[in-house]
């Protein structure tokens, strides 16, 4: 499973760092993704990275302000999180992608697994 924390509640403008870290797997061998959830709104994806090459990709509403990086040596996964504005908004959460994905990735949630509880995002005056 993966846990992801460091959420909280910060002004518009600010920044955040956000972690996931694993239990039972090796975050290494898989592509990894985070994704959040607003309030009735479904689960999308904010980034990927692949698992071979480390590929990046973004959803628009984050490219310049989020940042996706790995240490495997501490089987972790960071999200680093700037210019927050109020719609990022929501909790966020952490997955492995089921499928091989070496050198690109997909942040589509419909293929990932491992979830586990997220973490809460407030972006607010």
């Amino acid at each position: 499973q993966l846990q992801a924390s460091g959420g909280g509640l910060v002004q518009p403008g600010g920044s955040l760092r956000l972690s996931c870290t694993a239990s039972g797997i090796t975050l290494a061998y898989y592509a990894v993704g985070w994704f959040r959830q607003a309030p009735g709104k479904e689960r999308e994806g904010v980034s990927c990275m692949s698992s071979s090459t480390g590929t990046l990709e973004y959803v628009d509403s984050v490219k310049g302000r989020f940042t996706m990086s790995r240490d495997n040596a501490k089987n972790t996964v960071y999200l680093e999180m700037n210019s927050l504005k109020p719609e990022d908004t929501a909790v966020y959460y952490c997955a492995t992608d089921r499928l091989l994905r070496l050198e690109v990735c997909d942040p589509d949630p419909g293929t990932y697994e491992h979830w586990g509880q997220g973490t809460q995002v407030t972006v607010s005056s």
